[in-house]
């Protein structure tokens, strides 16, 4: 795969809002089959597309790669053989650099930058008036996937916020579903005194209705629509944190997840269990390894490689 095909690979998996890593070789040292502009996209699954190195550079850059998903928090991997750092594991001599000390390198060393590359916040706007286009907008000023929706429309289930903006026409169908869906921000553009009707007739639980906000946004004495849609978004960002607490049925499969992890018994080092991760069963227990090398090693003579 080319760095423009990869490129273009991430295109389609930005526009999909599928997470992914994308790790560039900054830095080689012989002997090391990869080079400096040498890239790869780590997905959710722990998929690997490109080429950052041989198997045993790709499969820490996978490992790291997920845990970069996981925390949403870029860095430079530093692979060293571990004869280099003097014991093998990871270290972290610096902030934003991560050291590995891979036993299967054979020599030299590779710098790759892992950069995350996490969807946007999701917000569906409902309404064509001044306010509703303010609120798409300021969102999209202020980088959020913000999009103009109608009612009837689904659900996304990575949906972050719904906003309504629709001046009482079809207000009830939208907080109904958006609620019920547990989507962590539901504001609805109103008056006091009409959004506590609209709410109160709604039928929902109390779980449910902590999720609505009426009259959306805060208190700033907004008057035009830009600062109403600056109210609204200051209230989001104000909620941000429980938001971020949410859990809601359906979530997206592609979301980053927990990374499961296990120790290759034969090189040593920690590899990330995905369905693809090389494995045996061994007296009832699944054992993974770095590649096929050290599989094949482990089959032939597993009572070499068992530790108490």
């Amino acid at each position: 795969m080319t760095n423009t095909e990869l490129l273009a690979r991430a295109d389609v998996l930005r526009h999909g809002r599928t997470p992914f890593v994308l790790a560039t070789v900054v830095h080689a040292e012989r002997p090391t089959s990869a080079k400096p502009g040498d890239s790869a996209l780590v997905l959710p699954d722990g998929t690997v597309e490109g080429f950052v190195g041989g198997t045993c550079a790709e499969t820490t850059v996978q490992l790291q790669g997920l845990r970069v998903l996981e925390t949403g928090e870029s860095l430079l991997l530093r692979i060293t053989p571990a004869a280099d750092t003097g014991a093998e594991g990871a270290q972290e001599p610096g902030e934003g650099l991560f050291t590995v000390a891979n036993p299967c390198l054979s020599g030299g060393t590779l710098d790759i930058f892992l950069e995350a590359n996490l969807p946007s916040a999701l917000a569906y706007v409902y309404g064509h008036a001044p306010i509703a286009r303010a609120l798409l907008d300021v969102g999209r000023a202020l980088g959020l996937d913000t999009r103009p929706a109608s009612p009837g429309e689904p659900l996304p289930a990575d949906l972050d916020v719904v906003v309504i903006a629709t001046h009482g026409r079809d207000e009830e169908t939208v907080l109904i579903e958006a609620a019920r869906a547990g989507i962590p921000y539901i504001g609805l553009v109103a008056s006091p005194k009409r959004g506590a009707v609209v709410l109160a007739g709604l039928g929902l639980t109390e779980e449910q209705r902590a999720h609505v906000h009426t009259p959306a946004g805060l208190d700033i004495g907004a008057r035009t629509p830009g600062e109403i849609a600056l109210s609204v978004y200051a209230e989001i960002i104000a909620l941000r944190p429980q938001a971020a607490l949410a859990v809601r049925p359906g979530a997206n499969s592609a979301a980053p997840q927990a990374v499961a992890e296990d120790v290759d018994p034969v090189c040593g080092m920690t590899v990330a269990i995905t369905p693809a991760t090389p494995s045996l069963d061994r007296a009832g227990r699944r054992v993974y390894f770095c590649g096929p090398v050290c599989r094949h090693a482990f089959d032939d003579d597993p009572s070499r490689y068992a530790h108490d």
